[in-house]
Parts: structure tokens; C-alpha cells; sequence
């Protein structure tokens, strides 16, 4: 009671501050040329020069390691598996305090799934600016109210969390980044979810599309513009999403899993590509299709033998689902246009070397 009944509140003056940019005209882009110029940014590209600078084999017990989803780490004797990620979005939470810390929330809940396994908790690391100014205190108190309501629906309690106050560089203050780590249960190792689809896999679209742009990495890394405001989270039809892939993956109807966030469906594709080292053919379709990031979105692939199982649990969940395109090739392909996947893996992979 201490802690979550009577400890005492923090409680600046605070104001609720959005910052939502005018919708812009998109104008005519190439997907290919667009989805290069992302994996190579510092924001997108593979963080592996990080993270092999740190022993993250675990005792020798993990499964998955750093650059999927969630990492997975076994508990020794048994056939259980721990599932672990971090993640949060700053352009939303600086945009719209408190569908950022909504969409946080229900991204990690995304990768957890994405693995395969079911997620139980989430911790937070609230990282903001000065909160003795009231919009910085706004954005906290907005980011935590987002965080409560999302981990009330997608039923991941809040178990432990920290703070990191005053991030600010001559006045100016961070984003607003309140990092969201989680952590679920796979029961059987052996039914994880990777990334790398098979050669001739069909490539599956799970959740509905509109072609959400607003803060979208389209407009941050390409039309380098803050337009719109962040994609509003359906905690509701998330959870349903998550538990329909999970049960999928239950009934062995699917090879691989990753969810769709930052850039959209095409840097999801390319992602898969790059790590199950095949190339994928998706079919022509819109900018707003391949880069818009609505969310409670996954791709799948499965074989095409089991393409009658899966609309039938498609149709009985209720759950929109779509063939987007099939792993095929050694190149990335979008209709006719196309990139070697040996290009793309080099972009990818050396995104970082300009900041070290």
C-alpha cells in the first residue's frame, strides 16, 4: 500500500500540450527508393554495433537474441522460454502525449506476440525534459495516463518502473520517451515465432490498413516534415489481433511473424527479408499502403498449402487479412521495381557507421 495506495504524488502545475502539424500533400515517390533512404538512417537501420559491445547470451540459455522482436531467454530444466523487448515511439509522444504512450504500450505487446509468446507485464522508464515547466509536465502525466489505459486493456500490468527527469541541452529538451519494456511467457521454446520467412512462403497482412501518415517515418526521414498527428490506438481490436496470431501460431499455420510499427508495411517486409536472407516480392499498391503506420498490424508468412485454414480463422475472429505479397528470389521487389536484397542487407547493416 505504500507504494501503489498512499505513497505521496507528484503533482506539478501541468498543461496538456499537443503538437499536431497540418496535413501535407504527399507527392509522387518511389516505394523503393523511399524504403532505402529509411533502412540507411540512423533511426531505422540495425542497432547490432550497439548491442554487441554486451553479453547477451544469458547464462548461455538464450534462444533469440538482440535485433528480433522480442529476445527469448529458456528457464533452465524446463521447456519455458521468457520473452523480453523494449520499445516506444518519441515522435508520437511529442505530437500526442497521450495516444504515444497508448501506442508504446501496445508496440511492445506487439513484439511479445510476435514471438509467440503471451505477454504478462510491462515496466516503464519515463525519460522527459524539466517538468518544472508545465508542458513537459503535461507530457508526463498524458504519457502515464496512455500507459495506464493500455496495460489495463492489453492486460499488462505495470510491475516496476523508473525516472529520468531534467534531459535537457541548453534549454532544449528531449522528446518525450517514456521506453516501455515487457515481458511475456512462451510455454514451449519450440513454438516461437522468428522474423525470416521461407522461400515461397505467402506473405499475410493481419489488421485493417487506412494508410495512417501523420508522424509517420515517410514524413520524419523522406519529407523531413512533422505533418498530422500519430495513429490513434484501437487497444480493443489490438488485443484481438494479438490473440488471433497467437492462435495461428498455435494451430501451425504460420512460419514467421513481425509486427508493423515505425515505416510501415514495406520496412516490416524488408526487415523480414534481410533477416531470413530471402528476398520477397509485395504486390503494387499505394505509398499510403506501404508506408502508412496504423496500428495493431502484423505480417505473417505460411505455406500456400494452408492459405484455406487461414481465411476460415480470419473470417471466425473477425479479423481483416490480406495476401500482400510471397518470399521469392534474392532481390526486394515492389511490382517490377526492385532492389538487390544483397544492397538492401549492406544499407541495413552500416546505417550507424556514420555516427561512430
Amino acid at each position: 500500500k505504500a507504494l501503489s495506495g498512499s505513497a505521496p504524488e507528484y503533482d506539478r502545475p501541468w498543461v496538456n500540450t499537443k503538437n499536431i502539424g497540418p496535413d501535407i500533400p504527399i507527392p509522387k515517390l518511389d516505394p523503393i527508393t523511399c524504403l532505402k533512404k529509411i533502412l540507411k538512417s540512423p533511426n531505422f537501420c540495425s542497432k547490432e554495433p550497439v548491442w554487441q559491445q554486451y553479453d547477451n547470451t544469458i547464462l548461455s540459455s538464450t534462444i533469440v537474441g538482440p535485433g528480433a522482436d522480442s529476445a527469448l531467454v529458456r528457464i533452465k530444466n524446463t521447456q519455458k522460454a521468457i520473452a523480453f523487448t523494449c520499445d516506444v515511439n518519441p515522435r508520437y509522444c511529442f505530437s500526442d502525449p497521450f495516444e504515444g504512450g497508448k501506442q508504446a504500450v501496445a508496440e511492445a505487446f506487439r513484439n511479445i506476440i510476435s514471438s509467440g509468446a503471451t505477454p504478462l507485464a510491462i515496466t516503464d522508464n519515463l525519460n522527459f525534459g524539466n517538468p518544472e515547466k508545465p508542458e513537459i509536465m503535461g507530457q508526463l502525466v498524458m504519457c502515464i495516463k496512455g500507459i495506464s489505459k493500455a496495460s489495463k486493456t492489453l492486460r499488462m500490468p505495470v510491475v516496476s518502473g523508473n525516472v529520468s527527469l531534467y534531459n535537457e541541452t541548453n534549454g532544449v529538451s528531449i522528446f518525450p520517451t517514456p521506453t516501455i519494456g515487457a515481458v511475456g511467457l512462451l510455454k514451449d521454446y519450440r513454438n516461437r515465432l522468428t522474423i525470416e520467412p521461407q522461400k515461397g512462403n505467402l506473405i499475410w497482412l493481419i489488421g485493417e490498413t487506412i494508410g495512417h501518415l501523420g508522424q509517420s517515418a515517410l514524413m520524419a526521414e523522406i519529407l523531413k516534415v512533422e505533418s498530422g498527428g500519430p495513429p490513434t490506438v484501437n487497444l480493443e481490436k489490438e488485443f484481438k489481433s494479438g490473440k488471433f496470431v497467437l492462435e495461428l501460431n498455435h494451430n501451425k499455420l504460420i512460419q514467421s511473424c513481425h509486427d508493423i510499427s515505425d515505416g510501415g508495411l514495406i520496412v516490416a517486409a524488408a526487415e523480414m527479408a534481410i533477416a531470413g536472407n530471402n528476398g520477397i516480392k509485395l504486390w503494387e499498391n499505394t505509398i499510403k499502403f506501404f508506408f502508412g503506420e496504423d496500428q495493431g498490424r502484423y505480417l505473417v508468412s505460411s505455406s500456400s498449402k494452408n492459405e484455406p485454414k487461414i481465411m476460415r480463422f480470419s473470417k471466425k475472429a473477425g479479423i481483416p487479412i490480406a495476401n500482400v505479397g510471397i518470399v521469392e528470389g534474392n532481390s526486394f521487389c515492389v511490382e517490377n521495381n526492385s532492389v538487390p536484397l544483397e544492397e538492401l542487407k549492406n544499407l541495413y547493416q552500416t546505417g550507424l557507421k556514420s555516427l561512430f
